[in-house]
């Protein structure tokens, strides 16, 4: 990905508010980590068969946050069978990138970029925390966007000769992780869809919900403060009012 020039912004001023993008439903239209799974698993029959066997019981998983990070590890482990090590992962993120570049670039949301750039323009400490691994957020980001904007995510390790999501990048522990990579300070603006990201849109000074499930939206606007945005980037099938780009 380095051939790859990114775009040019001013330093981070000194004393810059941070402000924190999630990634998938906020920058890009979808789950950029199941989409980067799915490929692994079809990459051979057996894959997909074993998919399929497991899925009655580790779909139900992904979708409650108490189980999440195993059931999502049991689709990881799948996708991975045969390699060991993380670089290994992201040699094949690497490539996944390379091979569907026209689809990922029209699964970015062109507001999302926008808001990005404007607070990258303005010097503000910008960082990405996403529940996918971060060199798939990365790669999609300095590939496709041309952007090369910090990113924490889920760690993955070996696993009974695959590997597995060893630290998910999800609720509580997304604020743990990005505290431990020195982004520490009070965050002044978050951006999230979702739920899990209670923990970082309650810790920020300005919290921004985004494309949100319609189902949650009274779930946030009763547990946000009040006045609290809920706006719709241009994700289909999403809630949140409206935006369009001379409005930024």
């Amino acid at each position: 990905m380095s051939a790859v020039r990114p775009a040019h912004f001013p330093p981070v001023r000194e004393g810059a508010p941070l402000v924190v993008f999630d990634f998938d439903h906020t920058l890009y239209d979808g789950d950029s980590g199941s989409h980067l799974f799915a490929w692994l698993i079809k990459r051979s029959w057996w894959r997909m068969a074993l998919a399929l066997l497991i899925a009655p019981v580790a779909g139900p998983m992904v979708a409650w946050l108490p189980t999440r990070r195993r059931g999502i590890s049991a689709f990881v482990w799948i996708g991975t069978v045969g390699l060991s090590r993380a670089r290994g992962l992201d040699a094949m993120i690497d490539r996944y990138v390379a091979l569907h570049t026209a689809q990922i670039r029209a699964r970015l949301l062109p507001i999302a970029l926008d808001v990005l750039h404007r607070h990258r323009v303005q010097g503000d400490r910008v960082v990405v925390a996403t529940g996918a691994p971060p060199e798939l957020a990365r790669a999609i980001l300095a590939f496709v966007a041309h952007e090369d904007v910090p990113v924490v995510g889920t760690l993955v390790g070996p696993r009974l000769g695959a590997l597995a999501a060893r630290r998910h990048c999800h609720s509580d522990m997304k604020m743990t992780m990005l505290r431990e990579v020195g982004f520490d300070a009070p965050v002044e603006i978050a951006y999230s869809d979702s739920s899990a990201d209670l923990p970082l849109l309650k810790a920020a000074r300005a919290p921004v919900v985004v494309n949100p499930k319609a189902g949650r939206v009274d779930m946030f606007r009763r547990v946000l403060p009040p006045g609290t945005p809920i706006l719709n980037w241009g994700c289909p099938g999403r809630a949140g009012d409206p935006v369009a780009p001379a409005e930024l």
